[in-house]
């Protein structure tokens, strides 16, 4: 689905998956928001099964990302702001905001500062602050394949998941590489990856936006994610008063434990 969305750098074009189906505002609307380095294909299992039941589904590309033009932007509240101006582009007046990694930040932010149109919060792949190592920062301008490769060593806790989504004998590390690498070149933003973990890195109010969300909050944790230690969004979830949903699985959880992730969301989002 493509949009035409008000941004800091003025009416820009932006696309979301719909999951399959053409996207009705009436029905009960979802929007996931992908984390750093990522697009709307992350979610393609959870997009299809919410708008194959009842939902309306707006998995975004970012500004930079993709199929969204850019430039990207370099702050969380920005981006906040950009997916509740894509809400109303596309005549969503309520949503349940859905992130993961960045995008955990992005959807926190967003129901934080429309409280009103936030139905629902879910927080995957999360901590809060997000802190990222200056030496991953310095890499990812000096050799970014390099940092891609860091991430994608942390990110998951097996070398193969079960035989499940996407299909039987998808190289799961592989497969996020190759899609980091793609997203990098979809714009020609060689800094993008430094843009996203900075963005991460310089979102330090987190905490304050938790205080103003008034919608019931979820969070979905891997239980061997090394990017984002479960431990470290024991503070954010107590301010939520967030039910906790642990899956096995490391930061890209959506990819190596499927089934358990959607029915974690199926719970966060009834």
């Amino acid at each position: 689905m493509k949009l035409t969305v008000d941004g800091p750098n003025g009416p820009m074009a932006a696309y979301a998956y719909t999951g399959g189906k053409p996207f009705d505002p009436a029905l009960p609307c979802v929007v996931f928001i992908h984390g750093a380095l990522n697009d709307h294909s992350v979610w393609t299992l959870l997009a299809r099964w919410f708008a194959h039941h009842g939902y309306g589904v707006l998995a975004v590309d970012l500004p930079g990302h993709m199929r969204s033009a850019g430039p990207a932007l370099t702050r969380v509240e920005d981006m906040a702001d950009w997916v509740l101006a894509l809400m109303r582009a596309a005549g969503v007046e309520k949503a349940a905001l859905a992130g993961h990694s960045m995008g955990s930040l992005v959807a926190l932010e967003a129901a934080a500062r429309a409280p009103e149109r936030a139905t629902h919060l879910a927080m995957l792949g999360t901590c809060v602050p997000m802190p990222v190592p200056q030496a991953l920062l310095d890499l990812s301008l000096t050799d970014t394949p390099a940092a891609i490769d860091r991430v994608v060593s942390y990110s998951f806790s097996t070398l193969a998941a079960k035989p499940s989504y996407p299909s039987p004998g998808v190289w799961l590390r592989g497969a996020a590489r190759g899609l980091m690498h793609q997203v990098l070149r979809s714009q020609g933003d060689g800094r993008l990856f430094h843009t996203d973990f900075w963005a991460c890195n310089q979102y330090t109010h987190g905490m304050e936006a938790a205080a103003q969300v008034r919608c019931p909050a979820s969070l979905v944790l891997g239980d061997y994610d090394q990017m984002t230690l479960p431990h470290s969004a024991r503070e954010v979830a107590q301010a939520l008063k967030a039910t906790v949903h642990p899956v096995p699985a490391g930061h890209f959880l959506m990819q190596e434990s499927p089934d358990a992730v959607l029915a974690a969301l199926r719970a966060a989002l009834h």
